[in-house]
């Protein structure tokens, strides 16, 4: 089972110099993804207990468009374990002089790849509605 959500960062996901984003909006990506994979395995959004894994690989600035993939790799009597990549699909001029420009990039950037473990207790378990 995978989940994708694909979203444009924006001015105000950029924290830093040069309009680039901040690492932890790609954490809260994995976050939409992996609770999106709970309800879809056990019908509750469930808790991200912690990452054990976390690699940041490409810049990613506002206007570019991110692409965040996950899937539940391992599962416990309670505990997802879950891995996640991010890529960039679309990325935006950086050139001032074309600030509105930006390209679909013939083959995605990993931009991040991170895995961590999530928690569903027992009473919350249920089968998703078909």
């Amino acid at each position: 089972m995978e989940a994708v959500i694909r979203v444009r960062m924006s001015a105000s996901d950029a924290h830093y110099g040069g309009q680039l984003v901040d690492g932890a909006r790609i954490l809260a990506l994995f976050g939409d993804v992996a609770t999106e994979l709970l309800i879809r395995h056990d019908g509750d959004e469930g808790l991200f207990v912690a990452y054990d894994a976390v690699e940041f690989k490409a810049p990613v600035y506002a206007g570019d468009y991110i692409e965040a993939r996950g899937r539940i790799d391992r599962v416990g009597n309670t505990s997802r374990h879950m891995t996640f990549e991010a890529y960039k699909v679309i990325a935006a001029s950086q050139d001032p002089n074309r600030p509105s420009a930006a390209t679909v990039l013939a083959e995605p950037v990993l931009v991040c790849r991170a895995s961590g473990t999530c928690v569903v207790p027992k009473e919350r378990q249920r089968k998703p509605a078909e």
